[in-house]
């Protein structure tokens, strides 16, 4: 990609500066162009004649991709890239690149926090104490013990892992339901491999690590919840297209399913009509779980490492499938 007055574009972002990704376009004299889009039609005014697109949360579609430069690029600044049109980007042959590393321990951290916070009703007591009302056994039944307690993991990639590494200490047995891990693998991790009817069937806990596909988009809906234990739990910090949340907010209303915990959401932030605002039993935290001061100046780095690629010719250094060299 030629530089001679390239433009680079960032769509959205929330951090306190973009001193990096500045430097990093000057340094190929490119120009850096920020904005604040929230909506589609804004992203697309922003990114006329892009050469590159940096994107947080902000919706890359068709129309908007039609309208940047030729042989552009794109950069996400985080793990998945739902709110990028790929295909559309591919189509025109533009690299589109994500960075997946920059908060795995941050991800897993949070996970796994809001697993045995969850497990051992930590907001239910809490609530309890505040209202004056101090009987532990009432709160919190059922209670088990963790040596008892099933966690299954719908996919284990990079951050499923991570948070398998960090649940092990405390004795639970462990479900996989991933269409890559073989037997060989799931004996070495010390897990036990099954579909995801038996995953729903027989966990106590179930954490979400699945990309948002066609094939998981509502993947916990009415149907599967009614296959779960009553006292289940879901943990979702993966993707909010994974849960159907209304369904989830009737679940947990009728006592059907005995909580869960989410970072993501379909639509973020959270409407204020959702069900899920009053939903018990429910921990909900604002898309935070890859948030440390270190994460932020890791992805910066990274996205900053981007645009230079990009600028000078070369592919991201993580493309996502597809995406040309």
């Amino acid at each position: 990609m030629s530089s001679t007055q390239a433009r680079v574009v960032i769509t959205d972002y929330t951090f306190p500066n973009v001193d990096q990704e500045r430097a990093a376009a000057q340094q190929h004299g490119a120009g850096l162009f920020t904005f604040q889009c929230k909506t589609a039609e804004e992203v697309a005014d922003a990114v006329e004649g892009a050469n590159v697109v940096v994107v947080q949360f902000a919706p890359l579609t068709e129309a908007a991709i039609a309208r940047m430069a030729e042989n552009a690029g794109i950069i996400r600044y985080g793990i998945g890239y739902d709110n990028i049109d790929v295909p559309a980007a591919l189509r025109r042959n533009f690299s589109v690149g994500y960075i997946p590393d920059y908060c795995t321990a941050e991800v897993a951290d949070h996970t796994a926090s809001l697993i045995l916070a969850s497990l051992r009703k930590l907001p239910q007591l809490d609530a309890s104490v505040r209202a004056d009302d101090w009987n532990a056994v009432a709160t919190a039944r059922p209670m088990m013990p963790f040596g008892e307690i099933t966690v299954g993991f719908l996919g284990l990639g990079r951050i499923g892992s991570s948070v398998l590494a960090r649940l092990k200490a405390f004795g639970f047995r462990f479900l996989v339901a991933d269409p890559q891990l073989d037997r060989a693998q799931a004996e070495s991790l010390g897990v036990v491999p099954v579909d995801r009817a038996a995953l729903f069937a027989q966990s106590d806990l179930i954490s979400l690590h699945a990309p948002a596909t066609a094939e998981t988009t509502h993947v916990i809906n009415a149907a599967s919840i009614a296959t779960m234990k009553k006292h289940a739990v879901i943990v979702n910090t993966a993707r909010g297209k994974l849960i159907d949340e209304d369904a989830l907010a009737d679940a947990l209303a009728s006592g059907s399913l005995g909580g869960a915990a989410l970072d993501v959401f379909e639509a973020e932030p959270l409407p204020q009509a959702s069900p899920l605002r009053t939903a018990p039993n429910l921990i909900l935290t604002p898309h935070a779980a890859w948030y440390s001061d270190a994460a932020i100046i890791r992805l910066q780095e990274l996205a900053a490492e981007d645009i230079a690629r990009l600028l000078s010719g070369r592919g991201p250094r993580c493309p996502v499938p597809g995406s040309p060299p």
